[in-house]
């Protein structure tokens, strides 16, 4: 799923508006009817009192839209007009003057703090915020903050139209009680790239697009800098198997790592490695590791090193179609210079992670011996020391880029939401949870990408499907073992399944409550 920039989504507006033969107000309209349809489905004409907190410009149009539905349609209304300034747009005028013929009660003007005082809002009431759009420039007033800080603490859900007001769509927040705090935003055409930069993704809970009918074409040929992937994203990225292929079609996966007390972490990338398709996976580990790597897993293949306790001199007579590096390596002054060596001579595509990439930072120079479109695959930690500390996400991923452009490497930093970054384009990885916080799941990680490398995807490919059959697989056997237990292994034995959910059907409501049913 694309996410459009704000630039973006002024001009799909102005397009739709010009190709479809409509106004702006029809535009808006449209928009007030998909969000009053939600609300209506949900609640079927319920009497909670609805607080529809409207701004005077577009977004506030909007909201006007919905309380004028909501109240046609019999629900408990009360709409509120935050008169934050002079200027009100013209589709906001219009619409409240169509929401003033279909009540006898004006709606309520606001503008300082005496005017909300006496403004009773239950917890189990419901506020619509509708007060500022993505068009917001400046710091709220004051006084706004207050009306903010008041919904926050009535504990009533929040429902934040497009956006939750106080929120830029590209710059981080400077004052927490300047935004609102949304249970659920309702994003017009695409999610906006805030619901997903660690500073900013706490302002709403939950987010959901609805679809507004901007231009068709558009929306498709719109090339955007940030996209989300999720499953319909991640499955046109398979590789179907031929019947008569063999191991030698789907490559040879070298991991390079392991020290002592960390062969541990060549073991699971190596496990994830098979797991994820690889045809061979060789572990290049110390001697310590041989018997232990043998034991564990017959299915690979072992070289070690002349060193008992570290990798001293990289020396192998296969041929790998990619190599998983850095995973339990150490970094001691002898392992630095085994890894100089090493990408001297080495041309074949590479995975970089965990301590080949805090060798890589401290000698930056060793960055331009790595070859072009290796992966990179830090945790915060270790992009810090890469590309040097940032102020804020927004930041962090614009000297990401900057990092990719000049190495042309691939980065997937990884977090909550990870995300890859290749030149100037980032993609947005949807699924895992917070379980994965735990030792060895990057291992895994890194051996998954290396096994779809080794089955020729291309690695910014194998990076965008690995990531989200990595997350997947976590996701699946997080039913069985919870945020708690659940640890890197766990995730392993769940890659198969996790592929074959590729190919499953959502169920049917019809389905999910016979599930229901038979499990009660």
């Amino acid at each position: 799923m694309k996410i459009f920039s704000k630039e973006q989504i002024y001009e799909g507006d102005k397009l739709t508006t010009e190709l479809q033969k409509i106004s702006s107000t029809d535009l808006m309209e449209r928009a007030g009817i998909q969000i009053f349809n939600w609300i209506h489905m949900r609640m079927q004409g319920a009497q909670v009192p609805i607080h529809v907190f409207c701004g005077i410009g577009n977004n506030g149009g909007n909201g006007l839209v919905l309380a004028r539905h909501l109240i046609t349609h019999g629900y408990n209304v009360v709409t509120y007009i935050v008169n934050c300034s002079d200027k009100r747009s013209k589709d906001f005028l219009i619409n409240y003057d169509r929401v003033k013929n279909v009540t006898k009660e004006w709606p309520k003007m606001l503008s300082c703090s005496s005017d909300f005082s006496n403004i009773q809002i239950d917890e189990k009431d419901i506020i619509v915020d509708a007060v500022f759009g993505i068009g917001l420039n400046r710091p709220p007033n004051d006084w706004v903050k207050e009306l903010f800080v008041k919904f926050k603490a009535s504990k009533a859900f929040t429902l934040a139209i497009d956006i939750p007001s106080g929120l830029y769509t590209d710059t981080p927040v400077e004052d927490e009680n300047a935004v609102v705090y949304a249970n659920y935003t309702l994003s017009f055409q695409s999610p906006k790239l805030v619901f997903f930069m660690p500073e900013t993704a706490k302002y709403t809970e939950q987010w959901e697009v609805l679809d507004i009918g901007i231009d068709r074409d558009y929306l498709i040929k719109t090339e955007t800098r940030v996209e989300l992937v999720g499953k319909l994203e991640a499955l046109p990225l398979y590789k179907p198997r031929e019947k008569f292929a063999h191991k030698g079609d789907f490559g040879h996966v070298l991991i390079l790592g392991g020290s002592y007390g960390k062969i541990g972490a060549v073991n699971l990338a190596s496990s994830a490695a098979l797991s994820s398709g690889a045809g061979l996976v060789t572990a290049y580990i110390p001697k310590c590791g041989y018997h232990s790597m043998q034991a564990a897993l017959p299915e690979i293949m072992v070289i070690s090193d002349e060193n008992e306790t570290t990798i001293s001199n990289i020396n192998f007579n296969i041929k790998p179609t990619v190599i998983g590096v850095g995973v339990g390596l150490g970094t001691n002054e002898q392992t630095l210079k085994t890894f100089e060596t090493f990408l001297k001579t080495n041309k074949t595509p590479l995975v970089i992670d965990a301590d080949a990439l805090n060798l890589l930072s401290s000698k930056k120079t060793l960055l331009k011996l790595v070859p072009k479109q290796s992966v990179l695959t830090p945790h915060l930690g270790e992009l810090e020391r890469l590309v040097g500390k940032w102020s804020n996400g927004f930041d962090k991923l614009n000297k990401v880029k900057d990092f990719s452009k000049k190495y042309d490497v691939i980065v997937l930093v990884k977090g909550a939401y990870s995300i890859t970054v290749y030149n100037d384009k980032c993609y947005i990885n949807t699924t895992g949870n917070p379980g994965m916080a735990t030792a060895g799941c990057g291992d895994v990680l890194t051996g998954m990408i290396s096994g779809l490398i080794a089955q020729h995807y291309a690695p910014l490919s194998a990076t965008l499907f690995g990531t989200y059959l990595h997350g997947k697989a976590a996701d699946i056997a997080l039913e069985d073992y919870g945020y708690q237990s659940l640890i890197a292994s766990h995730v392993i034995a769940a890659i198969g399944d996790a592929y074959i959910d590729l190919f499953k059907q959502p169920e049917t409501p019809e389905v999910e409550q016979q599930n229901e049913e038979q499990a009660q």
